[in-house]
């Protein structure tokens, strides 16, 4: 149980940041922009959720089963941001730190293929809009894809200390945000599509 008895410490005062593991960092490392960003993914979908009109007994049950999934998804992306705030440790035994694991990514994939299946097919690229609930999960789609390319470069940069099943669960989660959007926008229905050079006068 994690227990918060002061909302301002001023330890941060010198520009820099507690990662999970005591270790002070500056407060723009990569990692911290990582697992920041990553917070500020879970915002974007917090925002979605409250535009979804969900409540009450007349709500639309597929919104409603919609929401569901989302607030599930609200827990993983703070098991996300734990697990970049905790770098990995050569010593580290599993299970001994939370961490993205295969089955949360495995989900995903689950949901991609279920709700994908009863969508319109594609005939050109989707232009972020439609209701307010598809607008939201549209925005926060971008969010995690910034989150995604983050997490990327961490990989890159410290490869031994950040696990790739954190940058797997992005990448699907961007993928399943995309699906979503399209399922409250009239299952694909309602979706405002690309056109190529639309205003162009010559």
């Amino acid at each position: 149980m994690v227990k918060l008895n002061r909302i301002y410490t001023k330890t941060g005062d010198n520009g820099t940041t507690g990662l999970a593991t005591g270790a002070r960092v500056p407060k723009d490392d990569l990692r911290v922009e990582a697992y920041g960003t990553v917070d500020e993914a879970n915002a974007a979908i917090g925002l979605a959720i409250a535009w979804a009109g969900a409540d009450g007994p007349d709500a639309d049950p597929v919104r409603r089963q919609l929401v569901g999934v989302l607030r599930s998804i609200q827990h993983d992306l703070f098991d996300c941001g734990a697990d970049l705030a905790t770098p990995v440790e050569a010593s580290e035994s599993p299970g001994s730190r939370l961490r993205i694991v295969a089955g949360q990514t495995e989900r995903l994939e689950h949901l991609i293929d279920e709700y994908n299946d009863d969508l319109a097919p594609l005939t050109s690229f989707v232009l972020p809009g439609g209701c307010h609930f598809g607008a939201g999960l549209h925005l926060a789609r971008t969010v995690v894809r910034r989150a995604e390319r983050l997490v990327a470069k961490l990989r890159r940069t410290d490869p031994d200390t950040t696990n790739p099943e954190a940058l797997k669960y992005l990448n699907r989660l961007s993928d399943l945000l995309f699906v979503l959007a399209r399922v409250v926008n009239d299952f694909g229905g309602a979706d405002v599509l690309w056109v190529p050079g639309a205003n162009r006068t010559r």
